[in-house]
């Protein structure tokens, strides 16, 4: 039988209407808002209609649209993060759920690392794709804020003309590799579901963001995944958010795409990821105490270090990341003396409990 969702509204303590979605059966999984979406308009995207339907397949998936956006009140004035957390607690408590894993994609990651942080007892697992722990106004160095100020620009400029060419950089940044038909759809969401002036209040709430602090505080279980060539939010943001949460497992994904789409090779592998992270039991106090130092190697020793946990030769880790077998021997010695590690049965042991190698 084809899943369905139903929608529901549930006005906050101030007033603003918000539209929230749950689909599926089974264990809860609570999606944080993330920027443009409409509950409706999403279900038979080409964009994100697969994400919807797998994750409701084995769960009951509850997510809504963020004050300002989609089918929530448009008439708001408040864009921070600590509105759109409290917004998260009202959607969830109108739910009646107690406990439950949550899913941040991009923005959605920090509002997410901030509800785990404040409220502990009721987030068991987080999964955060795309996302990151500070806002480009955070950002190390002068082309962050530069890029701010021209992202801002276009959004005043030509967020809502008919004519898509403004919003055409913000559909290549989120979708390089998209087809026609959904680089159409996105440009036609965009206008959709935001109305210009929110547009960019949106995105300089989500500039000034910076949740560093918070993700040092979470106590659930995190699953990271990012793609490495992702434009919209840079790979390095992920791996930073991986290194602050102090119970994690980062998952490096090949492709541009800042939203995965159906038909690229990084869907199936977050899909699996993602359902064996949350399908696994929590982890017992057997744990090797070197799998929570697995965060001070670099990405691509944990991209090397993941592939031994796999079983691969350093001849098939050469050819899996385009390393020669010399660099492929140079990082497994690096990991190794950081991880003090004597052979490669320590190895896939230790990168196994720091949940690589699946």
């Amino acid at each position: 039988m084809a899943v369905q969702q139903r929608i529901r509204l549930h006005t906050t303590d101030d007033g603003v209407r918000i539209a929230w979605a749950a689909s599926g059966s089974g264990p809860p999984l609570v999606k944080a808002p993330n920027y443009l979406t409409h509950l409706e308009h999403d279900w038979d995207s080409p964009v994100w209609s697969h994400w919807l339907r797998a994750l409701s397949s084995s769960r009951t998936l509850l997510r809504y649209d963020p004050r300002g956006c989609g089918m929530s009140d448009l008439d708001v004035d408040d864009f921070t993060l600590d509105t759109w957390v409290a917004d998260l607690e009202a959607v969830v408590d109108a739910a009646g759920l107690d406990s439950f894993p949550l899913l941040g994609i991009s923005a959605g990651a920090p509002i997410a690392i901030s509800y785990a942080a404040r409220h502990p007892e009721r987030v068991t697992k987080l999964v955060l794709y795309g996302g990151y722990a500070r806002g480009r106004s955070h950002r190390d160095g002068p082309d962050a804020q530069r890029e701010a100020d021209v992202l801002l620009g276009l959004m005043a400029a030509g967020w809502g003309q008919d004519n898509p060419a403004f919003r055409r950089v913000f559909t290549t940044l989120f979708m390089p590799g998209g087809s026609p038909e959904q680089i159409d759809w996105f440009d036609e969401l965009q206008r959709l579901t935001v109305p210009p002036e929110n547009a960019v209040r949106f995105e300089q709430g989500f500039f000034d963001i910076d949740v560093r602090a918070a993700a040092e505080q979470v106590q659930a279980p995190a699953l990271v995944l990012h793609a490495r060539e992702d434009a919209m939010c840079p790979f390095e943001g992920g791996y930073e958010l991986a290194a602050l949460l102090p119970r994690s497992e980062f998952v490096p994904l090949p492709g541009r795409n800042h939203i995965l789409l159906e038909h690229e090779p990084a869907w199936p592998r977050f899909l699996a990821a993602v359902r064996g992270f949350l399908d696994q039991p929590a982890v017992d106090d057997d744990t090797d105490p070197r799998a929570g130092r697995v965060r001070e190697l670099t990405p691509r020793q944990r991209e090397v270090l993941d592939l031994i946990a796999q079983g691969r030769s350093n001849d098939e880790i050469a050819d899996e990341l385009v390393l020669s077998p010399t660099t492929v021997r140079n990082h497994i010695t690096r990991i190794f003396r950081t991880l003090d590690l004597r052979d490669r049965a320590q190895a896939i042991v230790v990168a196994r409990d720091a949940g690589l190698g699946r």
